[in-house]
Formats: structure tokens, C-alpha cells, sequence
């Protein structure tokens, strides 16, 4: 996923907040909504998002360190889950307590064309930064559904603001139907159920991106058509005759590791087989670019051994060997 593209996203989504974080709390000051509040305070708290976006977007192009011989491009996963923290917390808790204390002690609202006027600006901006997203992600999702998109990136920043904005949007609908029904009815209970309707909404989104950032997290593998690429790319069929079995793990969102143990011919001479590897090594980074790190090693491919299936006890997060006379 490109990350000028990301960029492009969160700046968008970032003015857009700010001057809509402003105008909620300007009309929240004049109507008393808390709804209003709710909403202002969602706003400020998407802001502080997109800063943290940036700021984990800096962070991961640092130099590898000795501490750290693969980079820091899961600085990018860290700030994206910090994320789904503040949304949680600041944005859904906050909007439920500020909801339920409305719906406790209701009170009509005072100078109700601030709160609408507000809302009908923030849905206009809102709509220009999700568009704007929309727009980024479409270049890269090819024909994967908007569900596979968000599960399947592995770049963190447009799966964000593609929910932080699609929740604020919700929002703000649910925040106009509730200030609307509050001056229809005379009764501001329903500024107050609007309110805590915006706060679990906030909650789900919260946990839609906590879960899928803590899988990033853990480590993903490649997608599928990528592995796919560089087994192809990796078998020349003359020296290196077959992939016996492959590892790949993100490092980052444009960084991969690839770790195989590839068939090669018995009779090759060590300098044969080094100059395989080397030629796997050029044909993968030329057909995958993210391909950063390479481990190859080299084996001769034996039916029976195949047949037997991979040892479980040999792979990273299977089962612990048992311990010596169990």
C-alpha cells in the first residue's frame, strides 16, 4: 500500500476534524446539546488520531539499529492500535457517560440552529475527507470488497481513516436525528439517546480496529497472490527445481521477509548452488519490490521426507517438544 497515498488520507481527514471540532464545540457552548459535545469531543479525538498516524508514519522510516536489525516499520501497527485506544476511550466511553447523564437529567436545547448548522457542515466535510479516502484506497483495492480491504491491508493508515471517517459520518447522522427529535418532541431525552448511540457505534469501530491491528501486530504473512509470485519467481526450474517450504512475515507495511528451503539438483557444486540463490534472490526483489530481507536455503527435495508433512515441533509456534524420557 503506498504510503504517500495514506498521507494524502489522514491530511485530508485531519483538516476536516479540526475546523469541525471547532464549530461543535462553538455550538455545543451555544445549545447545549450533548450531542454536540459528543460529537466535538469525536472530532478532537479523530485529530489526535491522525497525529499519531503521522507520527508512527515518521518513527518507522528510522535507520535498523543493532537492537533492531529489521527497521522499525511496525511503528506504523503501534500508533495505529493507540489509535483504536483514544477512539475507545476518549471517543465512545466519553459520548456513552455524556449520553447517559442526558438521558438522567434532560433539558431542551436553546438556540437549536447551531447544532444543525454545525452538523450539516461537519457532513459536508466529512464527506470530502471520506470521499477522499475512498479515493486513495481505490487505487489498491482492486477487486477485493470494502470488508476484505480493511482485513486483507497491511498498511494500518487508509483502513483508519476509511472508519474513523465512515463511523463519523454515522455520527453525525445519529447526532442530527437526535437533536431533530429533541425539537420535534420538546423532550431532550433524545439528544441523550443519540449521544449514546454515537458512543457504541464509536466502541464497535474501536474494536474493529484494535482487532485488526493486533494481527498486524503479531505478524502477518503475505497475501496469497504475493506468495504466489515469489514461488513463481523463485523456481527457475533448471537450478532451483522447487520450493519445499516458505515463511514470509511483514516487517512493515512495505517491508517483507522471506525465509525457504528450496530444491536444488544433487550433483550441483556449492558454487552452482550460491549462484542459484543469488539469482532467486535478484528475481524475487524484481517481481516483488517489498522483499527486503531473504533467507535461502538450499536442500535436495526427497519424495519420502515430502510425504511425511511438515514437522510441527520445528516450526516457530507449534507444539513444545516433550520434555526428555515423556
Amino acid at each position: 500500500m503506498s504510503a504517500s497515498g495514506g498521507t494524502r488520507a489522514i491530511m485530508a481527514a485531519l483538516g476536516a476534524n479540526l475546523a469541525i471540532a471547532a464549530a461543535k464545540f462553538v455550538a455545543f457552548a451555544f445549545s447545549g446539546s450533548s450531542s454536540m459535545l459528543a460529537e466535538g469531543v469525536h472530532s478532537l479525538a479523530d485529530s489526535g488520531n491522525q497525529f499519531l498516524l503521522l507520527i508512527g508514519g515518521k518513527r518507522a522510516q528510522r535507520e535498523a539499529t543493532p537492537q533492531h536489525p529489521f527497521g522499525y516499520g511496525r511503528e506504523r501497527y503501534v500508533y495505529a492500535f493507540l489509535v483504536s485506544i483514544v477512539l475507545f476511550s476518549v471517543g465512545g466511553m466519553f459520548a456513552i457517560y455524556e449520553g447517559i447523564e442526558k438521558i438522567s437529567h434532560p433539558h431542551e436545547l436553546e438556540h437549536w440552529y447551531w447544532p444543525v448548522g454545525v452538523l450539516l457542515f461537519a457532513i459536508v466535510a466529512e464527506g470530502f475527507s471520506f470521499r477522499t479516502a475512498v479515493k486513495e484506497a481505490d487505487q489498491l483495492r482492486g477487486k477485493l470488497s470494502w470488508p476484505q480491504f480493511i482485513r486483507r491491508a497491511k498498511a494500518p493508515e487508509l483502513p483508519v481513516v476509511l472508519l474513523e471517517d465512515f463511523g463519523a459520518l454515522i455520527g453525525l447522522v445519529l447526532a442530527l436525528g437526535g437533536v431533530g427529535l429533541s425539537l420535534l418532541t420538546g423532550d431532550g431525552i433524545w439528544d441523550g439517546i443519540g449521544t449514546v448511540c454515537i458512543g457504541a457505534l464509536l466502541v464497535l469501530i474501536a474494536l474493529v480496529l484494535a482487532a485488526e491491528t493486533k494481527s498486524l501486530l503479531l505478524g502477518e504473512a503475505a497475501g496469497t497472490d504475493v506468495v504466489r509470485q515469489i514461488e513463481t519467481a523463485m523456481v527457475d526450474g533448471d537450478t532451483v527445481t522447487g520450493v519445499i517450504h516458505m515463511r514470509t512475515l511483514h516487517l512493515g507495511p512495505e517491508e517483507l521477509l522471506i525465509a525457504a528451503k528450496i530444491a536444488v539438483r544433487h550433483d550441483d557444486t556449492a558454487a552452482d548452488v550460491a549462484a542459484a540463490i543469488d539469482a532467486a534472490e535478484a528475481r524475487i526483489r524484481a517481481t516483488v519490490p517489498i522483499a527486503r530481507v531473504i533467507y535461502l536455503e538450499p536442500d535436495i527435495y526427497s519424495e519420502a521426507e515430502a510425504a511425511k508433512g511438515p514437522d510441527r515441533e520445528a516450526t516457530p509456534g507449534g507444539p513444545a517438544p516433550h520434555p526428555t524420557g515423556h
